[in-house]
């Protein structure tokens, strides 16, 4: 694995508030430009592996994958989110050990890393164009331009594009109406129809007779239909019976004070008291 930079034997990286490490400093900070550098970590090299193993099938050059990145292992903390990479020379793909890979793009149009990108558009453009039934073949220039369209956006933004972020766009890349899944060709339909192709056929007087039958009617429908019973015309509320009940018993109450009222009047009165 031949890289391009000799010096380049230890670089410190930082923990962004993207969850992304990116470069803080580099042993060769002549060659090497960390503004925006990012650097894969272990987890997501391990992802990428599997991402790029359907490949295989469709020219996929492991050799090519292991020159675009320049390994590195965990050498010691450097601080608050900060650790201290050292240069190795261990495989992506055949070692143990947790390695950071650090793309190769000294050369951004000639270099390892820009060879990557163009070798996984093809063998993903290939495998598209064998699971989907286009109408016309995907080409390497139609999944280019769709990806610079959200790159463009990002510069515009003056957001940094990691490279973990660049290569899944590739190795995920699905034309607009398109999916896979289990390598199986998809089938583009619309909610209704799903919905329809679920449900049973039923002829006209089994509808009529399941619209009829009571045991089907909702909570929510009987609700409603004890509304409409209570705002109906000379319909009468529980809360006015209670209320009429009330009014007739304060009635009674008021006539029998009066009474009692009455019998106290036409008793005789006694004085106070008597002068001794």
């Amino acid at each position: 694995m031949a890289k391009s930079s000799v010096s380049l034997d230890w670089c410190i990286i930082r923990l962004g508030e993207d969850h992304n490490w990116w470069v803080d400093e580099v042993s060769d900070p002549v060659r090497w430009d960390v503004d925006g550098l990012s650097i894969i970590d272990p987890r997501q090299m391990a992802h990428l592996v599997e991402l790029v193993e359907p490949l295989r099938d469709y020219g996929f050059s492991q050799d090519v994958m292991e020159s675009a990145f320049i390994p590195f292992r965990i050498d010691k903390e450097a601080g608050k989110k900060r650790v201290r990479l050292k240069r190795v020379k261990d495989s992506f793909f055949e070692s143990e050990e947790k390695l950071f890979g650090l793309p190769d793009h000294l050369d951004e149009e000639n270099g390892p890393y820009a060879d990557l990108l163009d070798h996984l558009t093809r063998c993903r453009v290939k495998m598209l164009n064998d699971l989907f039934d286009f109408e016309s073949k995907l080409t390497v220039d139609e999944l280019e331009d769709e990806l610079r369209e959200d790159q463009n956006t990002s510069f515009i933004e003056g957001k940094a594009i990691h490279t973990f972020a660049e290569l899944c766009a590739i190795l995920d890349f699905v034309p607009a109406g398109w999916e896979t899944e289990d390598g199986e060709k998809p089938h583009k339909a619309d909610e209704e129809e799903i919905d329809d192709a679920d449900l049973p056929k039923l002829d006209d007087a089994e509808e009529e007779r399941l619209k009829n039958d009571q045991s089907l009617t909702w909570d929510e429908d009987e609700k409603d239909k004890d509304a409409e019973d209570k705002d109906a015309p000379g319909a009468k509320d529980e809360d006015d019976e209670e209320d009429d009940g009330d009014e007739e018993d304060e009635e009674d109450e008021d006539e029998e004070d009066g009474k009692t009222k009455d019998d106290d009047d036409d008793q005789p009165r006694s004085r106070a008291g008597r002068r001794r």
